[in-house]
């Protein structure tokens, strides 16, 4: 009868063990599709009022709370009074997101970085461009299309004056890397 007993204990507990194996399993199979449902905004909601690192093409790394985040762009507390508005296309990484993710939500914000463009050249806020070479520009937006937005240049510390503009420049959305706005 120990024999038996001793079987039947072994048969269990070897399929206890197949159990927990398929189990553990079919675990890790549903963590990795929730993860592959996320977008880097959905990571970036997580972070949001927090620090964070961003290291954008033609850039470099920027440093600042996180304001914002849709699926075009991020936005950055730079300083009291400063904001980056940095499109998502040009982030190469971002540091300081923590483990935690928010879940993929079916309300997606459909903010677009056109739109964000269009609300600074609303306020008539001036903004000093850094674009994906390095270089920088500085002025006001005076149309921002659907790829592209039209820089009207002058001095950073001047206000939009027929004077101060030095020229109009049409520049392609894919082209800037960041957007530095005074609030």
């Amino acid at each position: 009868m120990d024999r038996w007993a001793a079987l039947f204990a072994d048969l269990e507990g070897e399929l206890a063990a197949s159990e927990a194996a398929e189990l553990e399993a079919e675990v890790r199979d549903r963590a990795r599709r929730e993860v592959a449902r996320l977008h880097l905004a959905d990571r970036l909601a997580s972070a949001l009022g927090h620090p964070v690192t961003v290291t954008a093409h033609g850039a470099g790394m920027l440093r600042g709370t996180l304001a914002d985040a849709a699926p075009e762009w991020l936005l950055l507390a730079e300083a009291p009074g400063r904001e980056l508005l940095v499109p998502i296309r040009n982030v190469l990484a971002v540091d300081g997101l923590g483990a935690l993710s928010e879940e993929p939500s079916g309300t997606t914000r459909r903010l677009t970085l056109s739109y964000a463009l269009r609300a600074l050249a609303r306020r008539r806020s001036p903004v000093t461009l850094t674009l994906t070479d390095g270089s920088t520009v500085s002025g006001t937006f005076d149309r921002v299309g659907g790829d592209f937005a039209e820089l009207a240049e002058h001095p950073p510390n001047e206000p939009r004056r027929p004077q101060a503009v030095r020229r109009t420049r049409t520049i392609p959305a894919t082209a800037i890397a960041v957007v530095r706005s005074e609030v």
